[in-house]
């Protein structure tokens, strides 16, 4: 199950030089070893274990488990995946606990903490101004998780029997999904309107098991039926072009082609029947051998006339 999960103010106050430990860390990430002149690095808490408005959480092993996984992943603007948006890397995460906060499940606060590094200079001036400046400060991970689990039964919820919903209050507990085991951390994004005020959910896909696999094989099949699609609607335009050479011999090929290229193919489809059949009445194409309609004339040529 795919998940994209928003922070709201998860920009946190550090020295934006990167001190010799930092350097460190990200000269794991270089092709060279940069000066810390060079680099300007902040810290962003990802995600938390707290339940969001989507009536979801993360467990805390979950987030250790998404600490590991984000390490050397790269930072985007609104989940783009366009490399010109590739300007910032994860060099180190943890699980930072906050005993003094409780969540809405009980349990004491923790939240993913990432440190991230990015080049001065040129365009990026403008992103550390507005990262200093809290403009930019709510992020985004995308991330896949294998179970969601029911708070209230403890099956995969929405399935397996499970029909308790989200939000619903349980025995006096709020039902909500449990996230666990990820799989895989994709990247982080800078985003301009969160969908949650502190912590959020988007999902691409829900369901149980290892759904990057399945959702690689819908996307193949899709792909399969679009070259479907395509190869139909062009032999459905060569079909409808021949017709009107026939139904409509004035008009020029190229213009007909330009007109059809815009038209649905449920509408394209029908002019061509309707070519189609103007065309069989202006030249009606029969059999040369005109055999049983006059099958007792047999010394008559009848039948090889054109």
């Amino acid at each position: 199950m795919d998940i994209q999960k928003l922070m709201e103010q998860a920009i946190e106050t550090m020295p934006g030089t990167p001190g010799q430990e930092d350097l460190a860390l990200i000269h794991k990430w270089t092709r060279r070893d940069l000066s810390a002149e060079e680099l300007y690095v902040f810290r962003a808490n990802l995600c938390d274990n707290d339940i969001d408005r989507d009536g979801e959480r993360f467990t805390r092993p979950a987030l250790e488990a998404l600490a590991n996984l984000f390490i050397g992943k790269t930072g985007l603007f609104d989940h783009s995946g366009k490399s010109r948006d590739q300007v910032m890397r994860i060099y180190a995460a943890q699980v930072i606990d906050d005993p003094a906060r409780v969540t809405k499940s009980g349990e004491p606060y923790a939240a993913l903490s990432a440190k991230v590094y990015l080049l001065r200079g040129g365009e990026n001036e403008a992103l550390i101004r507005a990262i200093d400046g809290g403009i930019k400060k709510e992020v985004s991970i995308s991330c896949a998780v294998k179970r969601m689990i029911c708070s209230v039964c403890g099956k995969p919820h929405g399935r397996d029997g499970c029909a308790h919903k989200k939000g619903e209050t349980c025995d006096g507990a709020l039902c909500h999904a449990v996230l666990e085991e990820p799989t895989d951390a994709y990247e982080f994004s800078f985003v301009a309107v969160p969908a949650q005020p502190a912590a959020g959910v988007q999902k691409r896909k829900q369901g149980s098991g290892n759904r990057r696999q399945e959702s690689d094989a819908e996307l193949a099949e899709l792909r399969r039926l679009a070259e479907d699609g395509r190869i139909f609607r062009t032999q459905l335009l060569e079909k409808t072009l021949r017709a009107a050479s026939i139904a409509v011999p004035g008009i020029q090929r190229e213009t007909l082609r330009s007109m059809c290229a815009s038209l649905p193919t449920g509408e394209l489809r029908a002019l061509c029947d309707t070519l189609d059949a103007q065309a069989s009445r202006t030249l009606p194409l029969k059999g040369q051998l005109i055999w049983g309609a006059k099958r007792g004339e047999v010394s008559s040529n009848e039948g090889y006339r054109m």
